[in-house]
């Protein structure tokens, strides 16, 4: 982040705003919308968001596109290019291809047919020539294995989680520097009761580190809110409504974390689940620094239709 120091309550404004483009992307928003949501003047806003983002509101908006069509190519295939188009906002079927190979270098139909071997992280072997290269038989291989270490680690079940209110801080960037956006959160949480044995806190993952540079990762250092509570600084409300989820209930050391969201997406895969639109969140049921072998014991939520 640019080192202008910029007020708390407008970082919070912020990300509401950002909220508001990712849940509208099928439609038309205009840089006065979304800074009128955020109670900015539209130069106000666009000098704002340029310096607490690191890019324009209008190049921000053009990846979070491309980035969630990407993700309807990983998870639909069965939705064609012009029905993705419109799903996330563009004017055209050519002006989606066009932009996304200028993002990605490949087209969408070829990203399609060669993300499982190409983006899988749980594919990938190296060949003589140092290309990424896999065997029909590898790819099954590992997807068994995948499947082979979640069950004997994990407890693994589709049912709704019920709603969650969250009182969340936003975080830009690398998975493991998060820690620093719960310790501000625990800082606001503390003088206000709200950490207990019962405190229940949530990470939900708003892009996939398959499709989105690691420095432009966004995710939401959240606590449960179990009543109504005035919400102020960075903290905003969010709202994570019922959900039919796979859920993978774990004990894991911060090591094992990728294998077992990796391990978890393979059963969705491997037992006809489709991913809905919704992101991906874990929940967390104890204190890892307390753990005896600093062990979070967590569920793995991945919301399907």
């Amino acid at each position: 982040m640019n080192s202008v120091k910029i007020a708390k309550e407008n970082i919070a404004r912020l990300n509401t705003a950002i909220a508001f483009i990712e849940s509208n992307l099928s439609e038309k928003i205009s840089l006065e919308i979304i800074a009128e949501k955020a109670h900015f003047s539209p130069f106000h806003f666009h000098r704002l968001f340029k310096i607490v983002v690191g890019e324009t509101v209008h190049n921000f908006i053009n990846r979070k596109r491309i980035e969630k069509s990407a993700a309807y190519l990983l998870h639909q295939k069965e939705i064609n290019s012009t029905e993705i188009a419109e799903k996330v906002g563009f004017s055209s079927l050519s002006a989606f291809s066009k932009s996304f190979k200028k993002f990605y270098g490949i087209s969408p139909n070829n990203f399609k047919k060669e993300s499982p071997e190409k983006y899988s992280k749980i594919c990938k072997t190296d060949s003589k020539n140092g290309k990424v290269t896999i065997t029909f038989e590898q790819y099954i291989c590992n997807i068994n294995n995948a499947l082979k270490w979640l069950q004997m680690n994990a407890k693994t079940e589709i049912k709704k989680v019920p709603r969650l209110d969250l009182g969340y801080i936003s975080h830009k960037g690398k998975m493991e520097a998060i820690g620093s956006i719960y310790n501000k959160l625990v800082k606001w949480a503390t003088p206000k009761g709200l950490i207990n044995e019962e405190t229940r806190m949530v990470t939900i993952y708003h892009d996939s580190p398959k499709i989105t540079d690691p420095n432009n990762l966004r995710m939401s250092a959240c606590i449960i809110l179990n009543d109504p509570i005035e919400l102020d600084g960075e903290v905003n409300l969010k709202i994570l409504s019922p959900t039919k989820c796979i859920v993978s209930r774990l004990e894991i050391t911060p090591f094992q974390f990728q294998q077992a969201w990796e391990a978890s997406f393979a059963f969705m895969i491997e037992n006809g689940h489709k991913k809905s639109e919704a992101d991906p969140f874990e929940i967390y049921y104890n204190n890892a620094a307390e753990h005896p072998e600093n062990k979070f014991i967590v569920d793995l939520c991945i919301p399907i239709l």
